[in-house]
Protein backbone atom coordinates (compact mmCIF):
# COMPACT_ATOMS: atom_id res chain seq x y z
CA UNK A 1 0.00 0.00 0.00
CA UNK A 2 1.24 3.51 -0.79
CA UNK A 3 2.73 5.21 2.28
CA UNK A 4 0.49 8.27 1.87
CA UNK A 5 -2.62 6.11 1.97
CA UNK A 6 -1.44 4.42 5.16
CA UNK A 7 -0.79 7.78 6.78
CA UNK A 8 -4.32 8.87 5.75
CA UNK A 9 -5.78 5.89 7.58
CA UNK A 10 -3.67 6.25 10.70
CA UNK A 11 -4.23 9.97 11.16
CA UNK A 12 -7.90 10.04 10.34
CA UNK A 13 -7.40 13.01 8.01
CA UNK A 14 -9.07 13.04 4.62
CA UNK A 15 -9.98 15.32 1.78
CA UNK A 16 -13.23 17.26 1.84
CA UNK A 17 -16.16 15.30 0.48
CA UNK A 18 -17.64 15.86 -2.94
CA UNK A 19 -20.05 18.58 -3.92
CA UNK A 20 -23.70 17.75 -3.46
CA UNK A 21 -25.64 16.65 -6.51
CA UNK A 22 -29.28 17.60 -6.35
CA UNK A 23 -30.35 15.44 -9.26
CA UNK A 24 -32.50 12.68 -7.78
CA UNK A 25 -35.42 10.42 -8.43
CA UNK A 26 -37.40 13.38 -7.12
CA UNK A 27 -36.01 15.77 -4.53
CA UNK A 28 -38.42 18.24 -2.97
CA UNK A 29 -36.09 21.20 -2.61
CA UNK A 30 -36.90 24.73 -3.71
CA UNK A 31 -35.07 27.97 -3.20
CA UNK A 32 -37.03 28.62 -0.01
CA UNK A 33 -36.07 25.27 1.50
CA UNK A 34 -32.39 25.09 0.61
CA UNK A 35 -31.25 28.70 0.26
CA UNK A 36 -31.09 31.57 2.74
CA UNK A 37 -33.92 34.08 2.79
CA UNK A 38 -33.02 37.72 2.00
CA UNK A 39 -33.67 40.47 4.50
CA UNK A 40 -36.62 42.75 3.79
CA UNK A 41 -34.95 45.75 5.44
CA UNK A 42 -34.11 48.45 2.89
CA UNK A 43 -30.42 49.15 2.63
CA UNK A 44 -29.43 46.18 4.78
CA UNK A 45 -27.43 43.23 3.50
CA UNK A 46 -29.40 40.00 3.13
CA UNK A 47 -29.94 38.15 6.39
CA UNK A 48 -28.68 34.58 6.18
CA UNK A 49 -30.90 31.99 7.81
CA UNK A 50 -28.53 29.23 8.88
CA UNK A 51 -31.06 27.33 10.97
CA UNK A 52 -30.86 23.60 10.30
CA UNK A 53 -34.40 22.43 9.64
CA UNK A 54 -35.25 18.74 9.17
CA UNK A 55 -37.34 17.40 6.32
CA UNK A 56 -40.66 17.74 8.15
CA UNK A 57 -40.17 21.51 8.46
CA UNK A 58 -39.22 21.84 4.81
CA UNK A 59 -42.24 19.74 3.82
CA UNK A 60 -44.68 22.00 5.67
CA UNK A 61 -43.09 25.31 4.69
CA UNK A 62 -42.16 24.62 1.12
CA UNK A 63 -43.23 21.24 -0.27
CA UNK A 64 -46.72 20.69 1.09
CA UNK A 65 -47.88 20.03 -2.46
CA UNK A 66 -46.43 16.54 -2.18
CA UNK A 67 -49.19 15.57 0.23
CA UNK A 68 -51.90 18.14 -0.48
CA UNK A 69 -55.34 16.57 -0.25
CA UNK A 70 -53.81 13.15 0.46
CA UNK A 71 -54.49 10.44 3.01
CA UNK A 72 -51.13 9.93 4.67
CA UNK A 73 -49.49 6.96 6.37
CA UNK A 74 -46.52 7.88 8.58
CA UNK A 75 -43.62 5.72 9.79
CA UNK A 76 -41.95 7.50 12.69
CA UNK A 77 -41.03 7.41 16.37
CA UNK A 78 -39.70 9.72 19.08
CA UNK A 79 -36.95 11.00 16.73
CA UNK A 80 -39.52 12.50 14.36
CA UNK A 81 -39.32 16.11 15.57
CA UNK A 82 -38.91 19.52 13.99
CA UNK A 83 -36.26 22.01 15.11
CA UNK A 84 -38.60 23.27 17.85
CA UNK A 85 -39.16 19.81 19.30
CA UNK A 86 -42.67 19.32 17.86
CA UNK A 87 -43.50 15.79 16.73
CA UNK A 88 -44.16 14.95 13.11
CA UNK A 89 -47.35 13.16 14.19
CA UNK A 90 -48.69 16.33 15.84
CA UNK A 91 -47.62 18.55 12.95
CA UNK A 92 -49.37 16.44 10.31
CA UNK A 93 -52.41 16.05 12.56
CA UNK A 94 -53.01 19.63 13.70
CA UNK A 95 -50.59 22.14 12.16
CA UNK A 96 -52.46 24.86 10.28
CA UNK A 97 -50.37 24.34 7.15
CA UNK A 98 -51.36 20.69 7.02
CA UNK A 99 -54.98 21.52 7.72
CA UNK A 100 -55.07 24.19 5.01
CA UNK A 101 -53.66 21.66 2.54
CA UNK A 102 -56.35 19.14 3.56
CA UNK A 103 -53.78 16.59 4.67
CA UNK A 104 -55.38 13.61 6.38
CA UNK A 105 -53.20 11.48 8.65
CA UNK A 106 -54.85 8.06 8.51
CA UNK A 107 -52.24 5.49 9.64
CA UNK A 108 -49.20 5.34 11.92
CA UNK A 109 -46.35 2.84 11.93
CA UNK A 110 -43.47 2.34 14.39
CA UNK A 111 -40.05 0.67 13.93
CA UNK A 112 -37.81 -1.24 16.36
CA UNK A 113 -38.01 0.18 19.91
CA UNK A 114 -41.59 1.36 19.34
CA UNK A 115 -43.22 4.74 18.77
CA UNK A 116 -41.58 6.21 21.89
CA UNK A 117 -38.21 4.48 21.50
CA UNK A 118 -38.32 2.88 24.94
CA UNK A 119 -38.73 -0.82 24.08
CA UNK A 120 -35.73 -3.13 23.89
CA UNK A 121 -37.37 -6.41 22.90
CA UNK A 122 -38.86 -8.24 19.93
CA UNK A 123 -42.51 -8.85 19.02
CA UNK A 124 -43.69 -5.35 19.80
CA UNK A 125 -47.51 -5.10 19.75
CA UNK A 126 -49.52 -2.55 17.82
CA UNK A 127 -51.24 0.08 19.95
CA UNK A 128 -53.54 3.10 19.72
CA UNK A 129 -52.20 6.65 19.70
CA UNK A 130 -54.01 8.50 22.47
CA UNK A 131 -54.03 11.88 20.75
CA UNK A 132 -55.15 10.93 17.25
CA UNK A 133 -56.98 7.70 18.01
CA UNK A 134 -55.08 6.06 15.15
CA UNK A 135 -53.66 2.56 15.34
CA UNK A 136 -49.86 2.49 15.54
CA UNK A 137 -48.95 -0.58 13.51
CA UNK A 138 -45.77 -2.19 14.88
CA UNK A 139 -43.18 -3.01 12.22
CA UNK A 140 -40.95 -4.91 14.63
CA UNK A 141 -41.91 -8.52 15.28
CA UNK A 142 -39.26 -11.24 15.36
CA UNK A 143 -37.36 -8.74 13.25
CA UNK A 144 -38.11 -5.65 11.14
CA UNK A 145 -41.00 -6.02 8.68
CA UNK A 146 -42.63 -3.94 5.96
CA UNK A 147 -46.08 -2.45 6.46
CA UNK A 148 -48.50 -5.30 5.62
CA UNK A 149 -50.68 -4.61 2.59
CA UNK A 150 -53.79 -4.62 4.76
CA UNK A 151 -52.48 -1.64 6.75
CA UNK A 152 -51.92 0.40 3.59
CA UNK A 153 -55.52 0.30 2.37
CA UNK A 154 -56.72 3.85 2.02
CA UNK A 155 -53.19 5.30 2.26
CA UNK A 156 -52.43 7.59 -0.69
CA UNK A 157 -48.88 8.56 0.25
CA UNK A 158 -46.47 6.92 2.70
CA UNK A 159 -44.04 9.11 4.67
CA UNK A 160 -40.92 7.98 6.51
CA UNK A 161 -39.45 10.24 9.21
CA UNK A 162 -36.79 8.45 11.27
CA UNK A 163 -33.34 9.36 12.57
CA UNK A 164 -30.49 7.24 11.26
CA UNK A 165 -27.20 7.08 13.18
CA UNK A 166 -24.78 6.77 10.26
CA UNK A 167 -24.01 3.08 10.83
CA UNK A 168 -24.88 0.21 8.48
CA UNK A 169 -26.39 -1.94 11.23
CA UNK A 170 -29.31 0.40 12.02
CA UNK A 171 -32.76 -1.15 11.47
CA UNK A 172 -34.49 2.18 10.79
CA UNK A 173 -32.84 2.10 7.36
CA UNK A 174 -34.25 -1.39 6.93
CA UNK A 175 -37.79 -0.36 7.79
CA UNK A 176 -37.48 2.49 5.28
CA UNK A 177 -36.32 0.12 2.53
CA UNK A 178 -39.00 -2.47 3.32
CA UNK A 179 -41.62 0.29 3.29
CA UNK A 180 -40.37 1.40 -0.13
CA UNK A 181 -40.90 -2.14 -1.39
CA UNK A 182 -44.42 -2.29 0.10
CA UNK A 183 -45.43 1.13 -1.18
CA UNK A 184 -44.18 0.36 -4.66
CA UNK A 185 -46.04 -2.94 -4.75
CA UNK A 186 -49.25 -1.16 -3.76
CA UNK A 187 -48.78 1.73 -6.17
CA UNK A 188 -48.35 4.28 -3.37
CA UNK A 189 -45.90 7.20 -3.67
CA UNK A 190 -43.48 7.49 -0.78
CA UNK A 191 -41.77 10.48 0.80
CA UNK A 192 -38.60 10.37 2.90
CA UNK A 193 -38.23 13.32 5.27
CA UNK A 194 -34.49 13.61 5.60
CA UNK A 195 -32.47 14.21 8.76
CA UNK A 196 -28.75 14.86 9.39
CA UNK A 197 -26.25 12.05 9.70
CA UNK A 198 -25.29 12.46 13.40
CA UNK A 199 -21.68 11.39 12.70
CA UNK A 200 -21.38 13.92 9.86
CA UNK A 201 -21.24 12.94 6.22
CA UNK A 202 -17.51 13.58 5.96
CA UNK A 203 -16.16 10.05 6.31
CA UNK A 204 -16.85 6.44 5.47
CA UNK A 205 -14.92 3.62 7.15
CA UNK A 206 -15.00 -0.06 7.93
CA UNK A 207 -15.69 -3.10 5.83
CA UNK A 208 -18.24 -2.93 3.04
CA UNK A 209 -20.88 -5.55 3.73
CA UNK A 210 -19.95 -8.76 1.95
CA UNK A 211 -22.46 -9.57 -0.79
CA UNK A 212 -22.86 -13.06 0.68
CA UNK A 213 -24.29 -11.43 3.83
CA UNK A 214 -26.42 -8.73 2.17
CA UNK A 215 -30.16 -9.13 1.64
CA UNK A 216 -32.24 -6.17 0.45
CA UNK A 217 -35.44 -8.15 -0.08
CA UNK A 218 -38.57 -7.07 1.73
CA UNK A 219 -38.98 -8.44 5.23
CA UNK A 220 -42.41 -9.76 6.21
CA UNK A 221 -43.84 -11.81 9.05
CA UNK A 222 -43.81 -14.87 6.80
CA UNK A 223 -40.35 -14.12 5.35
CA UNK A 224 -38.34 -12.31 8.04
CA UNK A 225 -35.11 -10.44 7.27
CA UNK A 226 -32.79 -8.90 9.82
CA UNK A 227 -33.43 -5.34 8.62
CA UNK A 228 -29.82 -4.12 8.72
CA UNK A 229 -27.54 -6.34 6.58
CA UNK A 230 -29.02 -4.85 3.44
CA UNK A 231 -26.49 -3.52 0.93
CA UNK A 232 -22.79 -3.29 0.20
CA UNK A 233 -21.96 -0.13 2.15
CA UNK A 234 -19.29 0.42 4.82
CA UNK A 235 -19.92 0.08 8.54
CA UNK A 236 -19.88 3.88 8.85
CA UNK A 237 -21.48 4.87 5.57
CA UNK A 238 -21.45 8.69 5.59
CA UNK A 239 -24.96 9.10 4.11
CA UNK A 240 -28.28 10.43 5.34
CA UNK A 241 -31.54 8.48 5.28
CA UNK A 242 -32.63 10.36 2.17
CA UNK A 243 -29.38 9.61 0.41
CA UNK A 244 -29.68 5.94 1.36
CA UNK A 245 -33.21 5.95 -0.10
CA UNK A 246 -31.85 7.36 -3.37
CA UNK A 247 -29.15 4.68 -3.43
CA UNK A 248 -31.67 1.87 -2.87
CA UNK A 249 -34.10 3.25 -5.44
CA UNK A 250 -31.50 3.33 -8.19
CA UNK A 251 -29.34 0.33 -7.30
CA UNK A 252 -32.36 -1.96 -6.84
CA UNK A 253 -34.06 -0.69 -10.01
CA UNK A 254 -37.15 0.44 -8.12
CA UNK A 255 -39.86 2.13 -10.19
CA UNK A 256 -42.11 3.68 -7.56
CA UNK A 257 -42.55 7.44 -7.26
CA UNK A 258 -40.21 8.63 -4.51
CA UNK A 259 -39.57 12.09 -3.11
CA UNK A 260 -36.79 13.02 -0.70
CA UNK A 261 -37.43 16.21 1.25
CA UNK A 262 -33.96 17.43 2.29
CA UNK A 263 -32.67 19.05 5.45
CA UNK A 264 -32.26 22.81 5.10
CA UNK A 265 -28.80 24.24 5.84
CA UNK A 266 -27.05 21.00 6.79
CA UNK A 267 -23.52 20.44 5.51
CA UNK A 268 -21.58 17.20 5.39
CA UNK A 269 -18.95 18.41 7.86
CA UNK A 270 -21.59 19.03 10.55
CA UNK A 271 -21.95 16.70 13.51
CA UNK A 272 -25.36 16.43 15.13
CA UNK A 273 -24.56 18.84 17.94
CA UNK A 274 -23.48 21.41 15.33
CA UNK A 275 -27.06 21.50 14.03
CA UNK A 276 -28.61 22.74 17.30
CA UNK A 277 -31.43 20.25 16.73
CA UNK A 278 -32.70 18.53 19.89
CA UNK A 279 -30.94 15.23 20.57
CA UNK A 280 -33.45 12.48 21.23
CA UNK A 281 -32.21 8.99 22.03
CA UNK A 282 -32.73 7.00 18.81
CA UNK A 283 -32.81 3.84 20.94
CA UNK A 284 -32.65 3.05 24.66
CA UNK A 285 -28.94 2.22 24.44
CA UNK A 286 -27.75 5.28 22.52
CA UNK A 287 -28.30 8.04 25.06
CA UNK A 288 -25.64 10.39 23.70
CA UNK A 289 -23.88 11.35 20.51
CA UNK A 290 -20.69 9.77 21.91
CA UNK A 291 -22.44 6.41 22.25
CA UNK A 292 -23.62 6.76 18.64
CA UNK A 293 -20.05 7.52 17.53
CA UNK A 294 -18.47 4.52 19.28
CA UNK A 295 -21.41 2.21 18.43
CA UNK A 296 -19.96 0.98 15.10
CA UNK A 297 -16.79 -0.14 16.89
CA UNK A 298 -18.67 -2.28 19.40
CA UNK A 299 -21.81 -3.46 17.61
CA UNK A 300 -20.09 -6.66 16.35
CA UNK A 301 -19.67 -7.71 19.99
CA UNK A 302 -23.44 -8.13 20.20
CA UNK A 303 -22.69 -11.55 18.75
CA UNK A 304 -20.19 -12.51 21.46
CA UNK A 305 -20.15 -13.33 25.18
CA UNK A 306 -18.82 -9.82 25.93
CA UNK A 307 -21.04 -7.09 27.39
CA UNK A 308 -21.12 -3.82 25.42
CA UNK A 309 -22.30 -1.84 28.44
CA UNK A 310 -26.04 -2.25 28.00
CA UNK A 311 -27.72 -1.53 31.30
CA UNK A 312 -25.07 1.02 32.32
CA UNK A 313 -24.73 4.77 31.94
CA UNK A 314 -22.24 4.30 29.07
CA UNK A 315 -23.70 1.75 26.66
CA UNK A 316 -21.55 1.09 23.58
CA UNK A 317 -18.60 2.87 25.16
CA UNK A 318 -17.23 -0.09 27.14
CA UNK A 319 -16.82 -3.87 27.01
CA UNK A 320 -16.37 -6.45 29.72
CA UNK A 321 -17.16 -9.90 31.13
CA UNK A 322 -16.52 -11.82 34.38
CA UNK A 323 -13.46 -13.50 32.83
CA UNK A 324 -12.20 -10.34 31.11
CA UNK A 325 -8.47 -9.54 31.51
CA UNK A 326 -8.89 -5.78 31.46
CA UNK A 327 -5.25 -4.84 32.04
CA UNK A 328 -4.03 -7.19 29.32
CA UNK A 329 -6.56 -5.92 26.78
CA UNK A 330 -5.85 -2.29 27.64
CA UNK A 331 -2.09 -2.88 27.23
CA UNK A 332 -2.51 -4.56 23.85
CA UNK A 333 -4.74 -1.74 22.61
CA UNK A 334 -2.53 1.03 23.95
CA UNK A 335 0.54 -0.44 22.23
CA UNK A 336 -1.21 -0.05 18.87
CA UNK A 337 -1.12 3.75 19.28
CA UNK A 338 -4.48 4.27 17.60
CA UNK A 339 -5.24 7.91 16.81
CA UNK A 340 -7.43 10.10 19.05
CA UNK A 341 -8.51 7.42 21.53
CA UNK A 342 -7.57 6.20 25.02
CA UNK A 343 -8.46 2.90 26.68
CA UNK A 344 -9.17 2.69 30.41
CA UNK A 345 -9.37 -0.48 32.52
CA UNK A 346 -12.38 -0.39 34.86
CA UNK A 347 -15.22 -2.34 36.46
CA UNK A 348 -18.91 -1.85 35.72
CA UNK A 349 -22.21 -3.44 36.69
CA UNK A 350 -24.95 -3.98 34.07
CA UNK A 351 -28.45 -3.53 35.48
CA UNK A 352 -31.28 -5.25 33.59
CA UNK A 353 -29.43 -5.13 30.27
CA UNK A 354 -31.50 -5.75 27.17
CA UNK A 355 -29.08 -8.46 26.06
CA UNK A 356 -29.24 -10.18 29.51
CA UNK A 357 -25.45 -10.25 29.77
CA UNK A 358 -24.13 -10.32 33.36
CA UNK A 359 -27.09 -8.62 35.00
CA UNK A 360 -26.15 -7.33 38.45
CA UNK A 361 -22.57 -8.56 38.27
CA UNK A 362 -19.57 -6.28 38.82
CA UNK A 363 -17.32 -7.18 35.90
CA UNK A 364 -13.89 -6.05 34.69
CA UNK A 365 -13.74 -4.27 31.39
CA UNK A 366 -12.25 -1.56 29.19
CA UNK A 367 -13.78 1.84 28.46
CA UNK A 368 -13.19 3.74 25.21
CA UNK A 369 -12.45 7.46 25.58
CA UNK A 370 -12.50 9.44 22.33
CA UNK A 371 -10.03 12.34 22.41
CA UNK A 372 -10.79 13.90 19.00
CA UNK A 373 -13.92 12.87 17.16
CA UNK A 374 -12.70 14.30 13.84
CA UNK A 375 -9.59 12.10 13.89
CA UNK A 376 -10.79 8.97 15.60
CA UNK A 377 -11.32 5.89 13.43
CA UNK A 378 -14.04 3.80 15.03
CA UNK A 379 -13.81 0.93 12.57
CA UNK A 380 -10.11 0.62 13.38
CA UNK A 381 -10.96 0.62 17.09
CA UNK A 382 -13.49 -2.17 16.58
CA UNK A 383 -11.00 -4.29 14.64
CA UNK A 384 -8.32 -3.71 17.28
CA UNK A 385 -10.66 -4.69 20.10
CA UNK A 386 -11.73 -7.90 18.41
CA UNK A 387 -8.06 -8.78 17.87
CA UNK A 388 -7.00 -7.84 21.41
CA UNK A 389 -9.86 -9.63 23.20
CA UNK A 390 -9.28 -12.78 21.14
CA UNK A 391 -5.53 -12.66 21.77
CA UNK A 392 -5.90 -12.11 25.53
CA UNK A 393 -8.53 -14.77 26.22
CA UNK A 394 -8.36 -17.66 23.81
CA UNK A 395 -11.27 -20.09 24.28
CA UNK A 396 -12.92 -18.00 27.02
CA UNK A 397 -14.01 -15.57 24.32
CA UNK A 398 -16.81 -17.05 22.22
CA UNK A 399 -18.92 -15.71 19.36
CA UNK A 400 -21.72 -16.54 16.93
CA UNK A 401 -20.04 -16.23 13.56
CA UNK A 402 -23.04 -15.13 11.48
CA UNK A 403 -24.13 -12.54 14.05
CA UNK A 404 -20.67 -11.00 14.24
CA UNK A 405 -20.13 -11.12 10.47
CA UNK A 406 -23.41 -9.36 9.62
CA UNK A 407 -22.36 -6.48 11.87
CA UNK A 408 -18.65 -6.38 11.16
CA UNK A 409 -19.43 -6.87 7.48
CA UNK A 410 -16.91 -9.51 6.51
CA UNK A 411 -16.30 -13.14 7.42
CA UNK A 412 -12.73 -12.93 6.13
CA UNK A 413 -12.04 -9.89 8.32
CA UNK A 414 -13.30 -11.66 11.46
CA UNK A 415 -11.25 -14.74 10.69
CA UNK A 416 -8.08 -12.71 10.09
CA UNK A 417 -8.41 -10.73 13.32
CA UNK A 418 -9.16 -13.76 15.48
CA UNK A 419 -6.25 -15.61 13.88
CA UNK A 420 -4.00 -12.87 15.23
CA UNK A 421 -3.31 -10.80 12.12
CA UNK A 422 -2.24 -7.21 12.78
CA UNK A 423 -5.50 -5.19 12.96
CA UNK A 424 -3.86 -2.17 11.33
CA UNK A 425 -3.01 -4.24 8.27
CA UNK A 426 -6.52 -5.68 8.17
CA UNK A 427 -8.06 -2.18 8.22
CA UNK A 428 -5.48 -0.70 5.83
CA UNK A 429 -6.48 -3.25 3.17
CA UNK A 430 -9.96 -1.70 3.12
CA UNK A 431 -8.77 1.70 1.86
CA UNK A 432 -9.17 1.04 -1.90
CA UNK A 433 -12.73 -0.20 -1.50
CA UNK A 434 -13.62 2.75 0.75
CA UNK A 435 -12.30 5.22 -1.82
CA UNK A 436 -14.21 3.44 -4.59
CA UNK A 437 -17.36 3.52 -2.49
CA UNK A 438 -17.04 7.24 -1.73
CA UNK A 439 -16.64 7.98 -5.43
CA UNK A 440 -19.58 5.75 -6.37
CA UNK A 441 -22.08 7.27 -3.92
CA UNK A 442 -21.40 10.91 -4.78
CA UNK A 443 -24.27 10.80 -7.26
CA UNK A 444 -26.63 10.26 -4.32
CA UNK A 445 -25.34 13.19 -2.26
CA UNK A 446 -27.79 15.99 -1.48
CA UNK A 447 -25.46 18.18 0.57
CA UNK A 448 -22.06 19.82 0.23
Amino acid sequence: MHADATRWLRSGRRQATARALLLSVSVACSALACNPSPSTRPGQPPAIDRTVRPGISVLLSDSIGLIRGKKVGLITNQTGLDEKGRSTVDLLWEDERAKKANVQLVALFSPEHGIRGTEDRTNLPSEVDRKTGLTIHSLYQRSTIAPPDSTLRGVEVLIVDLQDIGTRTWTYVGVMLFAMHAAERNGIPYVVLDRPNPLSGARAEGALLDSALADAREGTTASPRNGFALWRVPLRHGLTMGEMARLFHRELGMKGLMHVVPVANWRRAMWYDDTKLPWVKPSPNLPTLMSALVYPALVPFEGTNVSVGRGTELPFQRVGAPWFKADSVRKLLTELELPAVRFVAERFTPSKPGDSKYDGQSIPGVRIEVLDRDRVQVARIGAAMLWAIGKAHGSEFTWRARTVDERLGSTAMREALLAGEDPDRVIDRLLPTILEYEQAVRKYHLYR
